[in-house]
């Protein structure tokens, strides 16, 4: 019996074994976190451009069965949300598209706080990550259709309306990606830009005396 026992106290941990062992986990915890919480955001950032992928493409499709207009150049009467151009109605524009877009949870940016609306019918902005370019069309391939709507520019949105100028002023926020943002453009191409890259695809998407109206969704 005393063996027995002389046996097993040899083969257990010690505390102090055990405060060690403790200790090298939490080392591993805190070195793994970071790259965990990394390795996530690329993943949400990823299903952002997704989302914006899917969302350029109803455009597209849409346009393709409306005589090759998006539906910010329609009337309503025939379809489109034209006269919803000057308000604060940006969900709008996608609520039209309900049926090439299939599902609301591509108008949300999964690093965003807010939440899919439950069905097209009771979309709103809240419900909706993304802005609209209100003068997007085909002949201007490198001009901005939709992207994240932490975007801002030299002035205020008014009536969630924001008017930016090719080679004028343009950022990101830290509301969703932290001072950086996707882009869908005009030609279904997705951008991934920091705010230099942001600056830049602005100056190109048009000539200096252009003014752009993007539609928020605030």
């Amino acid at each position: 019996m005393k063996t027995t026992s002389r046996r097993f106290s040899q083969s257990a941990f010690t505390l102090s074994a055990l405060l060690v062992i403790v200790a090298v986990l939490a080392i591993l915890a805190a070195m793994l976190l970071p790259a965990l919480a990394s390795a996530k955001k690329k993943a949400q950032r990823i299903n952002c451009i997704n989302n914006l992928k899917q969302s350029g493409l109803s455009f597209r499709i849409w346009e393709g069965d409306h005589d090759d207009l998006m539906p910010m150049a329609v009337p309503a009467a025939k379809g489109g949300t034209k006269e919803f151009n000057t308000g604060a109605d940006a969900f709008r524009h996608f609520q039209v598209m309900s049926n090439e877009l299939s599902t609301p949870k591509i108008l949300i940016c999964p690093q965003d706080t807010r939440a899919a609306a439950a069905n097209f019918a009771h979309l709103q902005n809240q419900n909706v990550s993304y802005f609209v370019g209100l003068e997007a069309n085909d002949m201007n391939p490198q001009q901005f259709l939709d992207g994240d709507r932490n975007i801002t520019g030299g002035s205020a949105p008014a009536n969630g309306i924001l008017k930016l100028v090719p080679g004028g002023p343009a950022s990101w926020t830290t509301a969703i990606h932290n001072q950086q943002g996707n882009v869908g453009l005009a030609d279904g191409s997705v951008q991934q830009l920091s705010n230099t890259g942001l600056h830049e695809a602005l100056k190109n998407s048009g000539t200096p005396t252009n003014t752009w109206h993007l539609a928020l969704p605030e």
